[in-house]
């Protein structure tokens, strides 16, 4: 129980990509490193204060030894450990690059295929396992900081700036990613679900991500279809294959498919979907959505099933 933090979907010290373990080893070396000077430092001053005097010789040489020379090998040893680390995080030739754009409060995503042709996503993040991908980083309007603890350190998204990390994930699952610097009201709202797939499974995601939304072909879908395009939702949001002007706000082009709503807050189901067309800024403070209360209630279930099965 002592160290149950230790584990789980967003935890820094159970690396699942090894830039995370990379950072867990480098914490783990620190703390013992760090222990030693201080149990050394204090054990000099403790025993200098409790024994009798022993001459200024044997004093000098507990301080110098004790407070001077072992702390500054180790603190040295320290330093050059941790810069050992920094040449593998420079690294190049990854297959797959991962925009990421940092908004209040939600993350917009592009995947950059081979020949430059970008796959828009919005608030998760996909990744193939045992292979290093580029992020390209950057931010609207305030600084945000994108970091998925369980598979690598963090890099500051910053307005007008591009930053880039390579991170490589080495065990399937999923994992949290979070916002970690604070951006406005809604700052602990902001995060977003990592999956990690075997290859062979991300090819065949990124695949289906790439092509038109596939819409359910029942009439409440139908109804929320023409309800959708009928309160200017195309307006914000690029649903392709219906509408494709709208680059506001996220994309809704496989949304049923994802696995939250309101940026990893939230299940993606019916009921969720409904009360976030019918007021999202009850359930995420200061969003730039608008609510649409003022819809019938059918007008927002149909909105809310045509969503469900845009996949």
């Amino acid at each position: 129980m002592i160290v149950a933090g230790c584990d789980g979907p967003q935890s820094a010290l159970s690396g699942a990509g090894r830039e995370a373990t990379d950072v867990s080893r480098l914490f783990w070396v620190m703390l013992v490193g760090g222990a030693a000077v201080w149990i050394v430092v204090m054990g000099t001053a403790i025993f200098a204060v409790l024994q009798p005097p022993r001459g200024a010789r044997v004093g000098n040489a507990f301080i110098i030894g004790g407070g001077v020379v072992f702390p500054v090998v180790v603190l040295a040893a320290l330093l050059a450990y941790g810069l050992s680390m920094l040449p593998d995080w420079a690294q190049s030739g990854t297959r797959l690059k991962v925009h990421v754009t940092g908004e209040q409060w939600w993350w917009r995503v592009a995947y950059e295929l081979p020949d430059g042709t970008l796959v828009r996503d919005a608030n998760e993040i996909h990744l193939p396992a045992g292979e290093p991908v580029e992020f390209v980083l950057t931010a609207d309007e305030v600084i945000h900081s994108f970091w998925i603890p369980a598979i690598g350190g963090k890099m500051d998204m910053i307005p007008g700036r591009t930053n880039r990390l390579v991170l490589t994930a080495e065990k399937p699952g999923t994992y949290r990613g979070v916002c970690a610097e604070y951006c406005g009201t809604s700052h602990a709202l902001m995060a977003f679900s990592a999956i990690v797939h075997e290859r062979d499974a991300f090819d065949a995601w990124l695949a289906g991500q790439a092509k038109p939304a596939v819409v359910a072909d029942s009439v409440g879908a139908r109804r929320g279809r023409d309800q959708f395009i009928a309160a200017g939702c195309g307006g914000c949001h690029m649903m392709r294959g219906v509408v494709e002007l709208g680059d506001v706000g996220p994309d809704l082009t496989h949304v049923g498919s994802r696995r939250t709503l309101g940026s990893g807050i939230l299940p993606n189901d019916r009921e969720t979907l409904e009360a976030w067309v019918r007021n999202p800024d009850h359930l995420k403070p200061d969003v730039a959505m608008p609510g649409y209360a003022m819809l019938p209630d059918a007008d927002i279930a149909a909105i809310a099933t045509f969503l469900e099965g845009a996949k």
